[in-house]
């Protein structure tokens, strides 16, 4: 921890490494009883509505002995909601619902929902304006509710004509307003939250709406619709205007959670146990009921209306199954895009490729399923309408799985990161073997305890029935109705029966997750030993990049020197110098261009210093300058003299409005100090709307580094106002100096917050006895050095001056000046000037891996303005 408040004022905190803020670490237990006693009175200070909501709440639930399964059945019918609360006069209920919920889970629900959104609202809107949208919310969502069931009921929808006067359909419940209120003040969260908020609160009240489908469920759809215009049209400042782009990072975690959307569903109404929306037709497709006794009766009956010998069979086994571990089988699809999402968040291309094909099954098995329900109504008097009813809402339920397929296909290069050499196969073979062994298991086993069997098991019937035994009976009648030859009736038997699914499906999901987990290193062993050549002989102060991913790795045949690269379109294109033993860099780069002569590549050396284009000189190579490095040697360095004013201002205003400048790796800081810096990560990507630059310039996922040191600015409040990041320069196995790589700042943040960053982690290496501080390099941004420039090279000065009103790189030089540092030119050394077109090529796909065409459009139309 450092704070400069004067100039040349230096903490020694900087200093030590393991000198982490005192608020982060706890001291006994007294302390984290203070600190909590802090944090509860400044809620009560800043949300005194929302303590008062959830002491209502939880005081009329204990008063009416209303906590374990909701109001009474004479108390519902005064305050509950329903469809005849115009018709009927008791408009009160309007208001009367919101006080009582349906049963202690969800009384804890919903506390919890007013606890995440009410208490920030409050904070952000005030007290009596949060007030009034929730209100507004609760009442106004429940009468356009009402108004939308009366009319779809009296236009003949069969989904909504269910729900008019039905006795279970009163309802009770806070939530409706608090979702409302949720989306509306979204609108003054930050980029990365209200993106968050929206697509969360928006997907599960759409799932809700369609799977569970009462009276609370529509009532909050419209609820939800009030307080999202509310946001855009009256809450939504000019700063937070409506951005669609996020980070490469958390473009995945959105479509993790969008394709879970297919899973969440058919959950949503098993949970609600009752579910009559137009989605919950097929919720048995995915989480199917066990049969009840009197199902059984009905099927095995002869006399019975309903009896049918193969339900009967079928109804039998599936209770045998009811409430032991075999439940894993019906669940299995549900855990299966449980297990794809993950991959998904990871950026697995194998995650990838296993959602499109779950979507796809999924989407065939409903159309098979939903024509089987079809047939089954079909000229039935008593089924009027439903046959086309179903048809209807099935076409509603294959927008899910079309959706999730059209966004995997627009977001693929999201999702590029492969499993080592041979996993998939490995993959492959342990569900393989994993079948046949729990497959010879159960028959071997089954076989010895035959006469358990109704009817006695045979080798062949226990063949036919393990298959069986691992997907949920109603999948299996969408492919054949006998699905239940053998019954168990022995002890052993059952056991048998129950295990054998879960077993396998245990193994299969396990084997699954442990493939999203493996990340493809290509050339491991090479990356191992260039990882050893860097720490303990170094090279530029741009070599740590070379640790990043995307990098293969080029090792000389004496091993003392490396090379790092990534070949696009033919093109080896280098991360900076080559790095290990001083003596061994100059031959590296003629061994490395050997080495991509035998593979058919063009090399070119990309950011690289003058040793390097000395080297390539000597073998008639052309170069040009391609960005500007500045660097600032800190034994002498004192921050006095005019020139230095700006700086020391900056040191000077941050101690007086008490912002301090904090140490930090990013895997071991607080949580709360990572969510920090992901909040200002989006809100800077967000904020320009266009392609996140990689390659040597770093991002979120570069910080994971444990060797890799952030300074953050904090003022008392814990809030950040800036980030900078520093990758070590390595000499001897130690750091001798540090460059700056990720650097992020609050849009409405202290301002001279980077000034206040880089001027205390100057002190601080300074004080640990580093020789210099790198500030990077500036792409496309030069110094005039009075030499003639060559075509290429005046060509990437217009780039250059093209690109500044959307990068701004020459800005970043001239703000770099202000540390009065020394000026070092990084070139772009190639052999073949008739490459060019492919090593721009190169070049751009590289700083640009991941963008799309509406990015490419903002792009080009700012390089138009």
């Amino acid at each position: 921890m450092t704070t400069a408040e004067t100039d040349g004022e230096r903490s020694g905190d900087i200093a030590d490494k393991a000198a982490w803020p005192k608020r982060y670490v706890p001291e006994g237990l007294t302390r984290r009883w203070v600190r909590t006693g802090v944090a509860l009175a400044k809620v009560v200070r800043e949300a005194p509505f929302t303590l008062v909501l959830v002491a209502a709440l939880w005081i009329i639930a204990l008063a009416t002995h209303s906590v374990a399964y909701g109001p009474s059945d004479q108390l519902l019918s005064h305050v509950g909601l329903d469809t005849t609360a115009f018709t009927s006069g008791r408009v009160w209920t309007l208001v009367t619902y919101s006080f009582w919920c349906q049963n202690v889970w969800a009384y804890l629900a919903n506390t919890l929902l007013i606890l995440v959104f009410v208490v920030p609202a409050e904070r952000r809107l005030g007290t009596w304006r949060t007030v009034g949208l929730l209100a507004l919310c609760q009442i106004g969502g429940a009468a356009l509710g009402l108004g939308a069931i009366e009319a779809g009921s009296t236009a003949g929808d069969l989904w909504l004509q269910s729900t008019v006067g039905a006795d279970y359909n009163t309802t009770v419940g806070a939530s409706v307003g608090v979702v409302g209120l949720g989306l509306a003040v979204s609108a003054r969260m930050t980029t990365l939250w209200r993106r968050r908020t929206r697509l969360l609160l928006i997907i599960s009240t759409l799932l809700f709406l369609f799977y569970d489908g009462g009276v609370i469920d529509i009532s909050r759809t419209f609820a939800a619709l009030i307080g999202l215009g509310i946001g855009l049209a009256l809450l939504q400042r000019g700063s937070r205007r409506l951005r669609l782009a996020s980070s490469h990072a958390e473009t995945r975690v959105l479509v993790a959670v969008f394709a879970l959307t297919s899973a969440l569903g058919p959950l949503i109404a098993w949970i609600t146990n009752n579910p009559y929306g137009p989605m919950a037709i097929l919720v048995n497709l995915f989480i199917d009921e066990a049969p009840t006794q009197d199902d059984i009766h009905d099927y095995c009956t002869k006399t019975s209306a309903y009896y049918d010998p193969v339900a009967c069979r079928a109804s039998e086994a599936e209770h045998v199954l009811a409430g032991t571990p075999a439940i894993l089988v019906l669940f299995v699809p549900v855990l299966l895009l449980g297990v794809i999402a993950y991959g998904l968040w990871r950026g697995r291309r194998m995650a990838w490729w296993a959602a499109i094909a779950c979507e796809i099954v999924l989407g065939t098995v409903t159309v098979r399923y939903a024509q089987m329900l079809v047939d089954m109504t079909e000229g039935q008097p008593d089924q009027a309408g439903v046959p086309t009813a179903i048809m209807i809402y099935t076409g509603l339920i294959m927008c899910i799985p079309v959706g999730v397929v059209i966004v995997l296909l627009l977001t693929r290069r999201h999702f590029a990161i492969r499993a080592p050499r041979w996993t998939g196969l490995k993959l492959l073979g342990t569900l393989v073997l994993a079948f046949i062994a729990v497959g010879a298991l159960y028959v071997n086993f089954a076989y010895q305890v035959r006469v358990q069997w109704d009817p006695d098991a045979t080798v062949s019937a226990l063949l036919a029935d393990y298959p069986k035994r691992l997907f949920s009976p109603t999948w299996l009648t969408l492919v054949n109705e006998n699905t239940a030859a053998l019954i168990p009736e022995g002890g052993m038997a059952k056991a048998l029966y129950i295990a054998v699914g879960p077993v396998f499906w245990v193994i299969a999901l396990g084997g699954l997750l442990l493939t999203f987990r493996r990340t493809a290193i290509r050339g491991a062993g090479e990356k191992d030993k260039a990882d050893r050549l860097l720490t303990s002989f170094g090279g530029s102060p741009l070599s740590y990049m070379t640790t990043w991913p995307g990098n293969e790795y080029w090792i000389s045949p004496d091993g003392t020197a490396a090379v790092a690269y990534r070949v696009i379109g033919g093109i080896a294109l280098t991360t900076g110098d080559p790095y290990g033993k001083a003596e061994s860099r100059a031959a590296a780069v003629e061994q490395f261009t050997r080495y991509c002569d035998s593979q058919g590549w063009n090399p070119c050396f990309y950011s690289v210093t003058d040793e390097t284009r000395t080297a390539t000189d000597k073998l008639g190579w052309s170069a040009v300058q391609v960005a500007e490095d500045t660097v600032l040697d800190l034994p002498e360095l004192k921050f006095s003299g005019k020139k230095w004013q700006d700086v020391r201002t900056a040191l000077n205003k941050a101690g007086k409005v008490g912002i301090t400048a904090q140490w930090f790796t990013y895997p071991t800081a607080p949580l709360s100090v990572q969510q920090h810096i992901r909040e200002l990560s989006e809100e800077w990507v967000a904020d320009k709307g266009l392609p996140e630059m990689g390659f040597t310039l770093g991002g979120l996922n570069e910080l994971r580094d444990p060797r890799v040191r952030c300074l953050l600015a904090l003022d008392e409040e814990e809030r950040l106002h800036g980030v900078t990041s520093w990758l070590p320069v390595y000499q001897d196995g130690e750091p001798v100096g540090w460059t700056l790589d990720f650097m992020r700042r609050s849009g409405d943040g202290f301002r001279g917050v980077m000034e206040f960053l880089i001027a205390s982690a100057a002190l601080g290496f300074q004080e640990e006895g580093a020789r210099f501080l790198s500030l990077s390099g500036a792409p496309l941004a030069r110094i005039d050095r009075g030499a003639q420039p060559v075509p290429l090279q005046r060509v990437l000065d217009v780039a250059g001056k093209a690109l500044e009103p959307v990068y701004g790189f020459r800005s970043l030089l001239a703000f770099k000046s202000k540390f009065q540092p020394q000026y070092f030119p990084l070139y772009m050394c190639y052999p073949d000037p008739a490459a060019l077109p492919a090593i721009g090529n190169a070049i751009g796909r590289a700083y640009l891996p991941h963008t799309n065409a509406a990015q490419m459009v903002r792009l080009s139309r700012k390089l138009m303005g």
